[in-house]
This record gives structure tokens, C-alpha cells and sequence, in this order.
């Protein structure tokens, strides 16, 4: 049995659980999710 995990889900769901440890560090996670989103569309 294999698990497919797809990228963006598994970033959107870190990116929540940081912001909610370390509120402070919110807009460096979602500055990061948009620049992990943004590459990962041109690349594709």
C-alpha cells in the first residue's frame, strides 16, 4: 500500500501548525508557502 502525499497540502498544513506555535513568525511562514507555491507553479 503506497500514500501519494501531494506538496501543496502537506506545506498549507506545517505552515498552520507553525503559525499557531510561534504566532510572531506568521507572516515568515506565509511569505514562504507563497514562494513554495508560486515556484512550484512555474515549475510545473
Amino acid at each position: 500500500m503506497t500514500i501519494h502525499l501531494q506538496l501543496l497540502p502537506v506545506l498549507a498544513l506545517v505552515a498552520g501548525i507553525v503559525s499557531l506555535i510561534v504566532p510572531r513568525l506568521f507572516r515568515f511562514v506565509v511569505a514562504a508557502y507563497l514562494i513554495a507555491v508560486g515556484l512550484i507553479g512555474l515549475i510545473r
